[in-house]
């Protein structure tokens, strides 16, 4: 198995995902791209001490940009929503809410 720490690379802070964090116990991540389910799941139990319900996970295309003439792509990522067990959550990814 990899280590947890390659799997999970950082939460994603935006708007959708904090009103999924606290109404829906959802939390999203960047994960690894060549990450699985599995790994995702494990690594997420490991870290943080917690029971994962389910896992969702979906490959973002980068964007391609522009700069005058030269034309360029960011680079392709895999984004997790981790959905934990009732009643749980994740302390350091809860943020002060």
């Amino acid at each position: 198995m990899k280590d947890p720490r390659a799997v999970i690379r950082h939460p994603i802070v935006t708007e959708k995902s904090l009103m999924a964090r606290d109404e829906k116990g959802r939390y999203v991540l960047v994960v690894a791209i060549d990450a699985n389910k599995h790994q995702v799941r494990a690594a997420v139990e490991e870290l943080f001490h917690v029971h994962v319900k389910d896992v969702n996970i979906m490959r973002v295309k980068g964007k391609r940009k522009r700069l005058g003439r030269f034309e360029g792509k960011r680079s392709d990522w895999k984004k997790a929503v981790v959905r934990l067990a009732k009643g749980e959550r994740i302390e350091e990814l809860a943020g002060g809410a």
